[in-house]
């Protein structure tokens, strides 16, 4: 049954609350960044070393691009990490892919690269295609041209790990090809975590002057058909930045993302008076509804059975994270404390 409400009573609800959030948001994001000293770095649940790395820099005065960039570069270059860079597990054909971009919050410019093979850092190479171009994306052999071009040296980023994980996968996939299957106590146990793998980091930051900036990067699906493209590149999808509201990205099927602008939509929300937490469980559930009209997409539940998560900073130095399904973590610097902490969660996991 529905009451009527008085305007007071009206604004004292969370609807209202929320309503009145609408609008004076603007106004209390200008306040905010007025407030200086409220350095924050978010990331993804692997970004604990690149949280700690971004505060250091920005404690230096070092622009937040700078910072976040530097973070996970520490990712890209561990041959240990399976995510991104050198390590990433690589497509069908046994070769690595790299996508990233970068968004800058002061010039509310960006880069990024996609399908980029044989440079172990594509966040770098993304921010010189956005400070040295006058373009946005660029891809395959002419992103790698790009960044020869600028220096960067070739190197075949497929470690001996990540080259045993495709051989693996290969050799599981049919019976009717000349490839043997592998032997059982070769087969699942080391193995078996990496069949169904994909990988990214995202890191986000606000300096003590208010200006946000981040990056996304990764190796992508593993086992992805070659040119495949996912959200890591794509400017509204798995990064957005606005300096005036905040910044948000992402991690998680980069396909569902990509149809439906995730990250420009967690920052449109927070635009609205949404917190970050919130504006991350907004944009969820715009996903997950969306998804209902690809039944492929569903578990037996009718649910989103694929994983996608969300993490952003507003103006005032709030930040919050939220993923599909229960048990994620994603890392922060506060200013006080490098941590990792609970996300949010739209859906809870059986146990």
């Amino acid at each position: 049954m529905k009451n009527k409400l008085s305007r007071r009573n009206f604004l004292k609800t969370g609807i209202g609350i929320g309503a009145a959030a609408v609008l004076t948001g603007r106004k209390n994001m200008a306040r905010g960044a007025e407030e200086k000293g409220k350095m924050r770095v978010v990331a993804s649940g692997n970004g604990l070393r690149a949280t700690e790395k971004g505060m250091e820099l920005l404690r230096q005065g070092k622009d937040p691009l700078d910072a976040v960039i530097a973070g996970v570069n520490i990712v890209e270059n561990d041959p240990n990490d399976r995510s991104v860079g050198y390590g990433g597990l690589p497509n069908e054909d046994g070769v690595v892919e790299l996508d990233s971009s970068v968004m800058h919050g002061p010039t509310h410019n960006g880069g990024a690269v996609a399908s980029l093979r044989n440079i172990k850092n594509p966040s770098k190479v993304a921010k010189i295609v956005m400070e040295r171009t006058d373009h946005v994306l660029l891809v395959g052999r002419g992103a790698l041209r790009f960044a020869k071009a600028h220096g960067f040296k070739e190197e075949n980023l497929l470690t001996d790990r990540a080259r045993e994980a495709w051989l693996r996968r290969k050799e599981r996939l049919s019976d009717r090809d000349f490839w043997f299957p592998p032997k059982p106590e070769e087969a699942d146990r080391e193995f078996a975590s990496f069949f169904d793998f994909h990988g990214t980091i995202n890191c986000i930051a606000i300096d003590a002057n208010g200006d946000l900036a981040g990056v996304t990067t990764t190796s992508g699906f593993f086992f992805k058909i070659p040119g495949r493209v996912g959200d890591s590149p794509i400017i509204g999808a798995g990064l957005y930045v606005d300096n005036d509201v905040g910044a948000a990205g992402s991690t998680g099927r980069g396909e569902a993302n990509i149809l439906n602008c995730g990250s420009f939509q967690v920052v449109n929300f927070m635009s609205r008076g949404s917190s970050p937490e919130e504006a991350c469980l907004k944009t969820l559930e715009r996903i997950a509804n969306k998804s209902k009209l690809l039944p492929r997409l569903l578990n037996e539940e009718g649910l989103p059975r694929f994983g996608l998560s969300f993490y952003a900073i507003n103006k005032k130095g709030e930040y919050g994270g939220a993923t599909m399904w229960s048990g994620s973590r994603y890392a922060v610097h506060d200013g006080k404390e490098n941590k990792r902490v609970p996300s949010a969660y739209l859906f809870k996991r059986k146990k």
